[in-house]
């Protein structure tokens, strides 16, 4: 069941749009977004009233919501352009630019873009629309030196597992071997102490 803080902020945000909600009317429209976490849906409803101008839609929150999804530019600067390239992306990604794809071999750069565009945030939409969770994918290039950094960010954060990278056959660079990697403060604190005690050892240490 919605909360009273939901239902008071669908109807405080719609008045300050322009549209007043009868409770029942803001009932309705939180059921709607039923799918949604209720702290996405009040970010989105915060963002409604610093951007919407006019009717409060539903589509207007959907659009809003933070599943993880890429907004439409920083999806399309993560394609590989080369078959030598790696990407992590979302199944919406994929397609969309499966149908930019044909664009790009002819050498139409801009309505490869504008295809994408239009595709992904269709796609976009109807995933939200259903309700469904963003699942991300490793796609690795022919470049095997390029894989690491990808796969690392994507891991950095949260797009996927250490278990997933070990499914594809990618060993991470924390663990290569039977060695581990430091951070800078862990890197740090041992410097100190070995400074302090001149009788610190480390090993199977592996300094980036």
């Amino acid at each position: 069941m919605p909360s009273v803080e939901l239902i008071q902020a669908v109807a405080v945000t719609a008045e300050l749009c322009g549209r007043v909600f009868s409770e029942g009317a803001a009932r309705m429209f939180v059921n709607d977004l039923g799918a949604y976490p209720e702290p996405a849906v009040l970010k989105a409803l915060t963002r409604c009233r610093r951007e919407v101008k006019g009717m409060l839609t539903i589509q207007d929150v959907v659009s809003r919501i933070d599943d993880g999804r890429l907004g439409v530019e920083e999806a399309w600067a993560m394609m590989p352009f080369s078959e030598s390239q790696s990407v992590v992306w979302t199944e919406e990604m994929s397609q969309a630019f499966g149908i930019a794809l044909p664009l790009l071999n002819e050498g139409e750069k801009v309505g490869a873009r504008m295809a994408f565009k239009e595709a992904y945030q269709r796609l976009v939409s109807e995933a939200r629309d259903a309700g469904k969770p963003v699942v991300w994918t490793p796609s690795l290039g022919h470049d095997k030196g390029g894989r690491e950094p990808i796969l690392s960010e994507a891991i950095a954060k949260g797009r996927l597992t250490y278990d997933q990278a070990q499914a594809i056959g990618y060993t991470l660079p924390e663990q290569k071997g039977n060695q581990v990697l430091l951070s800078d403060q862990q890197k740090g604190t041992l410097q100190l102490m070995d400074s302090m005690t001149k009788k610190f050892t480390v090993d199977k240490v592996v300094w980036p």
